[in-house]
């Protein structure tokens, strides 16, 4: 399956735990009899001393995997020959010669984990979908082919992990097809960058892929990352981005208060006018759900002459500035 792209970044405590206990990867591992040969946990006193060296303050997630770590590493590997005496009782349907099958290979699923770290998920999140991968291989493995399970649960795992990364770590999720492409077009680009030694262009790529140039830009443009800003950056953020981002069209809490009051207001002023000035001020000033009207359509809408409804406009707006300047207000607050 395709490499996922992913920028690299710090480890943190936690997965150098893993390293602790199962030692550097080999990028070919899958390709041994037995990926898990070396795999065997190191002396506690090591993990112990490490701990204390570096001051983890995250206790928690790291005594979640040290407790893992330390559980999975008492199930012993098993031979070849037992690996095909559980698998043919397991498809038998004993239940124990699965779980002892699923068991001894979970350091496995560790050991492959680790090459995915700092690539959006979590080692433990890794490590849960790696095991997923190796309860599907259990189930499909044929010993009479004559490979050991290791090599065939390597694929399995891998596929898991990596689909996990595909579909979990982006934003906005992409389709596995598309993905895979964009992996193809960053994978040509890394051979011919490391051939020429020097950072291969799109017009190489496309060349190399025999496709235009304008697909392996479309493509790669996919691939930049998107973070939401509701997204916290760390465990211990208070805050997300989203917290720190001013609305720019957010209303100001003094303006909201200043016209909730007005509108307050006007509705009691409004009341002490006659009901054919407060009709012809409703109308023209588009208030309590009318549209803002010219005065050919109000005398229209009420069966007046334009110049009537002028003439009613001017004496009620007249009535309503002599009763905010008995309340200390101007006419200008009222209509700017």
């Amino acid at each position: 399956m395709d490499d996922v792209n992913t920028t690299p970044t710090k480890w943190n405590e936690t997965e150098t735990l893993a390293l602790t206990h199962f030692g550097n990867s080999d990028e070919n591992d899958e390709e041994r009899d037995d990926p898990t040969e070396g795999a065997l946990a190191s002396p506690l006193s090591e993990e112990d001393a490490a701990l204390e060296s570096w001051g983890i303050d995250d206790s928690k997630s790291l005594d979640l995997t040290r407790l893992y770590l330390n559980e999975i590493g008492h199930s012993p590997l098993l031979t070849a020959a037992e690996e095909v005496y559980f698998t043919r009782k397991a498809q038998q349907g004993c239940g124990a010669s699965r779980a002892r099958m699923i068991e001894s290979n979970l350091r496995l699923v560790v050991k492959i984990a680790r090459r995915y770290l700092n690539r959006g998920l979590p080692l433990l999140d890794l490590i849960e979908e790696g095991n997923l991968g190796l309860i599907h291989a259990v189930g499909k493995f044929n010993p009479e082919l004559g490979y050991r399970f290791s090599t065939y649960a390597t694929w399995w795992i891998r596929q898991t992990i990596e689909r996990a990364l595909m579909n979990q770590t982006r934003t906005v999720r992409l389709p596995i097809h598309i993905i895979k492409r964009i992996n193809g077009y960053l994978r040509t680009g890394r051979q011919l960058s490391q051939a020429s030694q020097r950072a291969a262009s799109i017009d190489e790529i496309a060349r190399e892929m025999e496709c235009p140039v304008q697909e392996v830009e479309r493509m790669l443009g996919l691939n930049e990352r998107t973070t939401s800003i509701s997204t916290f950056s760390s465990a211990t953020d208070e805050r997300s981005p989203l917290d720190t981002v001013a609305d720019e069209n957010g209303v100001d809490p003094a303006l909201y208060v200043q016209d909730s009051d007005l509108k307050h207001g006007l509705r009691g002023w409004l009341d002490r006018l006659s009901a054919k000035q407060r009709e012809v001020i409703e109308r023209r000033f588009g208030l309590n759900g009318h549209e803002r009207a010219t005065l050919e359509q109000v005398g229209k809408d009420i069966g007046l002459t334009r110049e009537r409804v002028r003439q009613i406009q001017v004496e009620a707006l007249g009535h309503l500035r002599r009763i905010v300047e008995s309340e200390g207000l101007t006419g200008d607050t009222l209509f700017c």
